[in-house]
């Protein structure tokens, strides 16, 4: 895995990229602000970037804002931001129209580098992460332990490997059950979350951060 780090706190980054290459990662580029990052991923190509959210000059969305300027540009590049406290805007749009290959992580979370490294591994494969705080933020104070009831064991088992980042073959593969009967499931999981298609809601994840949640 090739990746790219971007901190205006170079002691961070360079406590990150030398983490990381003792697990086996490739650090390829790191950046001081949001303009150096879009140059250095438009150069090196990494797998995957790793964002702080707040960046030079103004130190409030800089990271963001670039992560959505990056998944516009790559689509296929994995993203992890960061960030010392909880923050909604832009990510909260990332997370709905981009869920794939995407992660939000505070920063407490990855003084432990498995943490990291695992999130990293998640993403890079397709998946979601997503810190708990940061799903009850996005969620406000919704009540949903009633609706998660609403599931029946083999449902709630679909809707926990969705939360890993499963695609529905993975699911069935995992649960040994045919393919037409994950879809099914999924299906119910959605009715019964009152997930209904909207234009602005990627229903799939709303699903997952509900299980998170709960």
């Amino acid at each position: 895995m090739r990746v790219v780090i971007a901190d205006d706190s170079g002691l961070l980054r360079s406590g990150l990229a030398s983490l990381l290459t003792e697990t086996g990662i490739e650090v390829v580029g790191q950046a001081a602000d949001a303009t150096e990052l879009l140059a250095v991923v438009d150069a090196s190509r990494p797998d995957l970037a790793i964002v702080d959210i707040r960046m030079p000059p103004t130190f409030t969305h800089e990271g963001a804002r670039a992560a959505v300027e990056l998944r516009a540009a790559h689509p296929e590049l994995g993203i992890l931001l960061l960030s010392q406290s909880l923050e909604s805007r832009y990510v909260a749009d990332l997370v709905r129209e981009h869920p794939h290959r995407f992660g939000y992580l505070l920063k407490d979370r990855v003084v432990d580098v498995t943490v990291l490294v695992d999130a990293l591994r998640t993403i890079s494969a397709g998946g979601t992460v997503l810190d708990p705080d940061v799903v009850s933020h996005l969620l406000g104070r919704r009540e949903i332990a009633e609706q998660l009831l609403r599931l029946s064991a083999r449902e709630r088992d679909v809707l926990a490997l969705m939360a890993e980042g499963l695609s529905n073959s993975a699911i069935a593969d995992r649960l040994v059950i045919d393919i037409k009967t994950v879809e099914t499931h999924i299906a119910r999981i959605l009715t019964k979350l009152d997930l209904h298609q909207t234009p602005d809601e990627h229903r799939r994840v709303r699903a997952v951060l509900t299980w998170l949640r709960g």
